[in-house]
């Protein structure tokens, strides 16, 4: 790319900014700044969405941004992306494009429940306990985090992050905010293999990785390059 652009990172609600950091890293050492939010505080009590967009124009400010930003999302933080875009055009700070990192797509009014098959729901309400649902890390089997995440540093750094996010949010209809400026999609895992189609069919330019879900701490240089590959491809 010609000339830098700051990226701004968000991680999913059911992660931590650790989930990022490397990817953070890796644009930087590209040439390209990149800016990390940590919005854990904001997704332990519902309305998890409105605290979420709360604490996003409030991290926003203190982080002092100039210039067009790049917006880009992380798995469950992708449908919120429109609703963020337009609270940093509150603040008068343009947002130049969006990315979808291994990410859903927005989904405007819609919940995550009804997004879902049924059974997934089910399944969710079942392990939730007085309300919470388990930390990320805890729906998976110990061997599988363990293969998912090789090094015993990052995966204890991811785990530790990791909040507890009530089931309501599961509930809860998505900002219904509308985007209808430029984006694109980096797909990593299989498991998002239908969003990346769909990002496809909507024109968007479209970079696929045989890596995995996580693949944004494991593996963060091949995913920095593809997002600046699909921000050029946009500009």
């Amino acid at each position: 790319m010609s000339a830098p652009i700051t990226t701004l990172l968000v991680h999913s609600p059911f992660l931590g900014p650790s989930s990022l950091r490397p990817l953070a890293d890796a644009l930087a050492g590209l040439g390209h700044p990149a800016v990390l939010l940590d919005l854990r505080p904001s997704v332990v009590a519902p309305p998890v969405h409105q605290r979420l967009i709360g604490a996003f124009d409030d991290a926003i400010g203190d982080a002092q941004l100039a210039g067009p930003v790049v917006l880009a999302g992380h798995s469950a933080a992708g449908p919120l992306l429109p609703a963020f875009a337009d609270a940093l055009d509150d603040l008068e700070l343009a947002v130049s494009a969006l990315v979808f990192v291994d990410a859903g797509l927005p989904t405007p009014g819609r919940t995550w429940r009804e997004t879902v098959p049924a059974a997934l729901y089910k399944q969710m309400r079942e392990l939730a306990h007085e309300g919470q649902l388990p930390r990320w890390p805890q729906w998976w089997d110990p061997a599988e985090l363990a293969a998912l995440l090789p090094d015993e540093e990052l995966r204890a750094e991811i785990v530790d992050e990791a909040p507890e996010v009530p089931l309501a949010f599961l509930k809860e209809p998505r900002p219904e905010v509308p985007w209808p400026g430029p984006a694109g999609y980096v797909a990593l895992s299989e498991a998002y293999a239908k969003d990346a189609d769909e990002a496809s069919a909507l024109g968007w330019p479209v970079r696929r990785l045989a890596l995995d879900h996580l693949a944004t701490a494991t593996a963060p240089d091949p995913v920095a390059v593809a997002v600046l590959e699909v921000l050029t491809e946009l500009r």
